[in-house]
């Protein structure tokens, strides 16, 4: 009799904290596929992008621990979530990585700002196939039915297919019904940021953080914002080599002589 073989190790955070209705739908997605090994803040660390935590100690907690699913709560950021998974926690190097599913899309730029993606792109950094989910709707109670539905389609082909090295993926999910997956690039366009001015009841100035985003090309097919905005799933592979290789020959054209 051939032995069985070990489930794979998939490790499950997110930035919008440990008791965010889009991480235990991220968990019923991807239950079926292994051991489960959740790790995420303890409350909301949206918008923390690639941060982590060193003026202060991180403290984690153990919440569940039963077959099969393994649930801890950390006071950091979501790239902290994963570092002290693969360093402290998890047996050995989880086999696959996801993160969300974020309550709020993360097209275009976006990516940038995300702690949802900042966590897949650490996951990717250390050689591990991941993906971060996001939909777009904010609401505390949304809905990610179909979220579940297509991110376990998705995610069935990763573990089919794997990923190229340096190489993960960004899901984005739209609002309302769900017509299909589109594999897409990232959209070009920008955040027009604002910054409402306030006083407390003390009298002292305070700025909250207001804007829309811009999108330059909103009629591109080929765009993960045009997907989301027309009812489709949005899939972009998104690289950590940030290098304008196309450039790179021509700088080297430049005069460096001081």
């Amino acid at each position: 009799m051939s032995e069985l073989k070990e489930k794979p190790i998939i490790l499950v955070t997110n930035d919008d904290g440990l008791n965010a209705k889009g991480i235990k739908a991220l968990v019923a997605m991807v239950k079926d596929f292994g051991d489960i090994y959740v790790v995420a803040p303890n409350r909301s660390n949206s918008g923390k992008s690639n941060s982590i935590t060193v003026e202060v100690p991180i403290r984690i907690k153990k919440v569940r621990d039963e077959k099969n699913l393994h649930i801890y709560s950390c006071k950091g950021t979501p790239v902290d979530c994963v570092k002290l998974a693969l360093n402290k926690i998890l047996p050995k190097k989880p086999d696959f990585l996801v993160s969300g599913i974020n309550h709020g899309a993360n097209t275009s730029v976006s990516v940038l700002y995300s702690g949802t993606m900042g966590a897949t792109i650490e996951g990717c950094i250390n050689g591990i196939p991941s993906v971060g989910f996001s939909l777009d709707v904010f609401a505390a109670d949304a809905d990610f039915t179909q979220s579940v539905q297509y991110g376990r389609k998705i995610f069935s082909n990763l573990v089919k297919n794997g990923l190229a090295t340096g190489v993960c993926l960004n899901v984005n999910f739209p609002k309302g019904e769900l017509k299909g997956i589109r594999v897409c690039r990232q959209a070009i366009g920008r955040w027009n940021e604002e910054f409402d001015h306030r006083q407390d009841p003390f009298g002292g100035d305070y700025y909250w953080l207001t804007g829309q985003f811009i999108n330059a090309e909103p009629n591109n097919e080929e765009t993960d914002e045009w997907a989301i905005k027309n009812g489709y799933a949005s899939v972009v592979p998104t690289q950590i080599d940030m290098t304008a290789h196309a450039l790179v020959a021509d700088l080297k054209k430049w005069d460096y002589e001081v």
